[in-house]
């Protein structure tokens, strides 16, 4: 079986660039989130929710891992799939390290050997590092963690395999230290000390709707649903004590039957999210936001190229 000890690291510093891959709801997010100490990528109980690419920035005395999520590669059925699995592929090519995720709760299956098969192609014309990452160790027992881990090491040729659980902290610092040890060495660190994401703070915002809006909904809405943050502007006349953020945002969706599940009976749902959605944003920007939303229909817009690239695709 693969070594999971830490591969040599350079004298001094080193920095760089890490990526997760893995199928959706592979634990990419929630593992980002872990590593970094604080939310930076949206994480939600549905599969492909992560749009955009999102960086958490890692910092020791040592190192500094930049952490940059992507959506789940997977086999595309619409004009955003194929953008989204474009996405991925150039972030690979980019990259000084590759986390391959493989959750323990579930079979290694015909989507890890896609992406397994992926990996091999792309290893062919830059031979970039790949740790099999098993993520959430904590859902299943000793017996059945080692039968997955035999799984993983039998589905490719990995640099190292990490177990871990992003949700109790378990080996986070073992995947950290793992990764870190891949990244060249750097005269200092590429981001602020401090700093934990690059992501401008309307894509967060944006994310945090999102998040918001996919709690508790049918399967059908995630792929369908975009947020595009319209305004984020400093509400007039307010105390310098007491500040107030106007934000404006809207929610498309493709169909009718979609836009009455987010709004809900008499409007109640929409309240919830816009509650759950204001809790986050303000967390995030530390001021307190009046935070307007508005629920639009874009008729099939995963497969229009004109509304993909207005609504950021």
């Amino acid at each position: 079986m693969s070594q999971t000890t830490d591969p040599p690291a350079g004298e001094g510093y080193v920095a760089g660039f890490a990526c997760f891959v893995g199928r959706p709801n592979a634990g990419k997010s929630t593992l980002t989130n872990a590593l970094v100490g604080q939310k930076v990528a949206i994480t939600s109980s549905k599969p492909q929710t992560t749009r955009h690419t999102i960086r958490g920035i890692v910092t020791t005395e040592t190192s500094q891992l930049v952490l940059v999520d992507t959506p789940g590669l997977h086999r595309p059925r619409t004009l955003l799939g194929q953008r989204l699995n474009d996405l991925v592929r150039e972030t690979l090519l980019e990259v000084d390290v590759i986390g391959f995720c493989l959750p323990a709760d579930q079979r290694v299956g015909p989507g890890d050997q896609f992406i397994a098969h992926e990996l091999a192609e792309l290893r062919r014309g830059k031979r970039t590092p790949v740790v099999a990452i098993a993520t959430k160790s904590d859902a299943v027992d000793k017996r059945r963690l080692a039968e997955h881990l035999i799984a993983v090491d039998q589905l490719g040729d990995w640099d190292a395999i990490v177990p871990c659980s992003a949700a109790r902290g378990d080996q986070v610092d073992d995947v950290a230290s793992v990764l870190s040890g891949y990244l060249p060495p750097s005269p200092g660190p590429l981001y602020p000390d401090g700093q934990l994401t690059d992501e401008p703070e309307a894509v967060m915002v944006a994310e945090l709707v999102r998040e918001a809006a996919l709690e508790g909904v049918r399967d059908e809405l995630p792929h369908s649903l975009a947020v595009v943050v319209e305004e984020m502007v400093p509400r007039e006349g307010r105390p310098a004590d007491d500040p107030m953020l106007d934000v404006r945002v809207h929610v498309f969706v493709e169909r009718d039957s979609q836009k009455a599940i987010v709004i809900g009976r008499g409007g109640s749902r929409l309240r919830e999210v816009g509650t759950n959605a204001r809790q986050g944003i303000e967390a995030l920007l530390g001021t307190r936001v009046h935070l307007d939303l508005h629920v639009k229909v874009a008729k099939d817009w995963q497969r229009d190229p004109k509304q993909l690239q207005r609504l950021g695709f």
